[in-house]
C-alpha cells in the first residue's frame, strides 16, 4: 500500500525518533511512504529547497495517491491537522497516534469519522503494535 505519513516539521521535532521507528515499521512491510523524507534529521534542509506552491501541490497528490494515513500528532502543526482533514474529506483511512500522556487537540480527538482510528501509545513498540493492528484490520476491510 501507499502510505502518506504525516508529522511536525515546524512546530517541533521532539519525537524525531518516534517518526524514524513509525517509517522504518512501514517500509520493512513493504510500504511506499512517499513522505518517508519527513522522518529525517535533513528534513528542513530537504524541504527549504521546496517552493511553498510545489509543497502543497506535491502533498495534495501524495495525499489523493494513498491507500491510508500515517499521522504522528502528539506535537501540534498546522499542516499535519490539514492533512488529516483533508484526509478524511477524501474519505481515506487515519490513523492519528500520539503519545499517552500528551494534550492533543480536541478537534483530532472528538472526530467521529468512522475513517479515523485514535491511538494513543507509551512506547515506540506500542505504536508499531498498534500501526500494525490497523493495516491487519485496513488489509482485511479490502478483501
Amino acid at each position: 500500500m501507499q502510505i502518506y505519513f504525516s508529522c511536525s516539521i515546524t512546530g517541533g521535532r521532539n519525537e524525531e525518533k518516534t517518526y524514524q521507528r513509525i517509517v522504518q515499521a512501514l517500509e520493512a512491510d513493504g510500504h511506499f511512504v512517499p513522505t518517508a523524507h519527513l522522518s529525517t534529521p535533513q528534513v528542513m534542509e530537504l524541504e527549504d529547497v521546496v517552493d511553498p506552491v510545489q509543497t502543497y501541490e506535491r502533498d495534495m497528490q501524495w495525499l489523493s495517491d494513498a491507500d491510508a494515513v500515517v499521522a504522528e500528532v502528539s506535537t501540534p502543526s498546522h499542516g499535519v491537522g490539514y492533512e488529516i482533514a483533508a484526509a478524511l474529506q477524501m474519505q481515506k483511512p487515519v490513523f492519528c497516534c500520539y503519545q499517552r500522556q500528551r494534550r492533543v487537540s480536541k478537534i483530532i480527538t472528538g472526530n467521529t469519522s468512522p475513517t479515523l482510528v485514535l491511538a494513543p501509545y507509551a512506547s515506540d513498540d506500542e505504536v508499531v503494535d498498534l500501526l500494525h493492528t490497523f493495516l491487519a484490520a485496513l488489509h482485511k476491510s479490502r478483501q
